[in-house]
């Protein structure tokens, strides 16, 4: 058995793991504005993925968007029970090594999946670091068409106390909220998205891309941990909440404070497009 990996794992190494002990899902999706095309990162993958990879729909997958009617934002969570489908159709199983990527430096639904799979209980997950590029870059090999895997029988329970769906909880929180959205949508400058733009009085800002370097890859444990050190200062990890636009870039800070050895905050799923859904919530800018 080889040793489990949790927040991180590189190409090569992604490359040198035995097949039967890993599954590997590729996440790419095209997180984009009105009019984008939701099936392109499906579609990129039947045309070449890294080997063995099977599919995650962030739409289909890894939300319930029949669920965005009742406040929960543009993304709301999978059931425990639909989650649990998804990963018996993948043959997932205790213990097996999960590693998903995306072509976004994990920062879409990559980490989505590995925040969904912590939620449940799950530690041996981690993201490959530099997501479908650096398996690329490596010259490592890709296969196309679909993967398809003996299914397995799962049924996960999440645990409630490592997410927040209650928008008053949000409104009278003593928790540090820290938006990871980009800068001008935080501020309210532009928001090309959702109803209106801003952030949650109170939140700070901390964009998700600040976790990468120049090439994609996420920065060392120790600058991370720096970096989200000089925000939250004494603040302890288990009092930090993240948010973004739909509960889906959160994760990559979320991701990354795990990765800093900053472990235990916590997620507002709804996020900005949960909170705004309501009119008579506040919002701030600037």
């Amino acid at each position: 058995m080889t040793a489990a990996y949790t927040t991180l794992i590189d190409a090569r190494t992604l490359a040198a793991l035995p097949p039967r002990e890993v599954l590997i899902v590729d996440c790419r999706f095209e997180l984009a504005v009105a009019g984008g095309d939701p099936d392109k990162g499906e579609r990129a993958y039947r045309e070449g993925h890294i080997p063995g990879a099977v599919y995650a729909h962030l739409d289909r997958d890894l939300s319930d968007l029949s669920r965005k009617s009742e406040g929960l934002g543009r993304h709301p969570m999978p059931s425990e029970q639909a989650f649990s489908a998804v990963l018996s159709r993948w043959g997932w199983r205790p213990g097996l090594q999960v590693v998903a990527y995306d072509a976004a430096g994990g920062a879409l639904a990559a980490a989505r999946l590995w925040w969904l799979l912590r939620l449940a209980g799950v530690r041996e997950v981690a993201v490959l670091d530099g997501g479908f590029q650096a398996w690329q870059a490596a010259g490592l090999p890709l296969e196309s068409g679909e993967v398809a895997r003996e299914p397995s029988d799962v049924a996960l329970r999440y645990d409630a106390s490592r997410y927040i769906v209650d928008h008053r909880a949000i409104a009278d929180r003593s928790e540090l909220l820290i938006d990871a959205r980009a800068t001008p949508r935080y501020r309210g400058e532009v928001e090309p998205i959702d109803r209106v733009g801003g952030h949650v009085p109170g939140a700070l800002n901390r964009p998700y891309s600040d976790n990468l370097d120049a090439d994609g890859r996420y920065k060392s444990a120790g600058q991370l941990r720096s970096d989200f050190a000089a925000l939250i200062g004494d603040t302890p990890p288990a009092q930090v909440v993240h948010m973004c636009g739909s509960g889906v870039t959160a994760c990559h800070n979320l991701l990354a404070m795990e990765h800093a050895g900053l472990a235990g905050s916590r997620l507002y799923a709804p996020s900005w497009s949960g909170w705004v859904s309501d009119p008579a919530r506040p919002v701030e800018t600037a």
